[in-house]
């Protein structure tokens, strides 16, 4: 099975321990990373890669999202094939694994111990740590972050966050035909990354840096239109800004776009905000 190789080298910073080179338990060398959040690749220190094959790549998706867990040759057929299951589903799947297993101790420019890949009693699993995986270690990084950000340290918890939200190369799997396993797995990564980006404006805005996320929160709006935290944002952004009218015209832009979509008002919230600037009472 061979490899096509990515663009490009990553270069953005990863949080601390996602580029260690050691050997774990297995035997296994953890200088290959698995990349979930974007486009699938193994990702090494001579650069990126991807599998060819469209249903390799669903198989090593799913192992490396259930790291560790064995996955049942029933849950391979089920994320490959749906209902419309070819007459003989395992031995299929044991072929795709088969050629997925040779990528990975032949092919893999760096090549991989033969633990990696492992047959458990009734299925397989991805013998790898949490390191190794970009979407734990977002999820681990962003969960630092967010209790930084609980605990008062708002600055650290800032750089935790972008650290975080850097990870992400595009939307996740984008080149991954996802059955019901991993199409689950993505809205939790989706909802995420979505919150991990609402805790670090939490983080920027109260580090004071109301103007910068001014024009970030107006192209947030044009890619969600109906999350209302990112338009009640948007007006606090404008009133710290020394910008009311356009805070209070965003008020009016949100009520508008509810009433048409949706048939509700503002949130309690966002109307004491907007109560507020009305009263020209600052932002807490």
């Amino acid at each position: 099975m061979n490899l096509t190789t990515g663009e490009h080298r990553r270069k953005e910073a990863r949080p601390p321990g996602f580029h260690r080179q050691r050997r774990d338990q297995f035997g296994v060398l953890r200088m290959i990373r698995f990349g979930l959040l974007g486009p699938l690749e193994i990702q090494t220190d001579q650069g990126a890669f991807t599998p060819r094959g469209v249903k390799v790549r669903t198989v090593l998706a799913l192992l490396a999202a259930r790291r560790g867990q064995v996955v049942s040759l029933g849950t391979f057929a089920e994320e490959l094939w749906g209902s419309r299951l070819p007459r003989r589903p395992e031995t299929t799947v044991r072929t795709h694994i088969y050629h997925l297993r040779t990528m990975l101790e032949r092919d893999c420019p760096v090549p991989v111990g033969q633990g990696t890949l492992a047959t458990g009693s009734s299925g397989y699993l991805l013998r790898a740590t949490e390191e190794q995986v970009d979407a734990e270690v977002f999820a681990a990084t962003a969960e630092r972050g967010r209790t930084a950000l609980v605990a008062g340290d708002t600055r650290r918890a800032a750089v935790l966050l972008r650290q975080a939200l850097a990870l992400w190369r595009g939307p996740a799997l984008s080149d991954v035909a996802a059955g019901p396993a991993l199409s689950g797995h993505l809205r939790y990564l989706t909802d995420l990354r979505l919150r991990t980006l609402e805790l670090r404006i939490d983080a920027d805005m109260a580090l004071g840096e109301h103007r910068e996320l001014v024009p970030e929160l107006r192209g947030l709006l044009a890619a969600h239109p109906l999350h209302e935290y990112f338009h009640r944002r948007l007006i606090e952004t404008l009133w710290a800004s020394g910008r009311r009218s356009e805070a209070l015209a965003a008020y009016r832009s949100l009520r508008a776009l509810l009433a048409e979509e949706l048939g509700i008002d503002p949130s309690p919230e966002v109307q004491r905000l907007h109560a507020e600037l009305l009263a020209l009472r600052p932002v807490a």
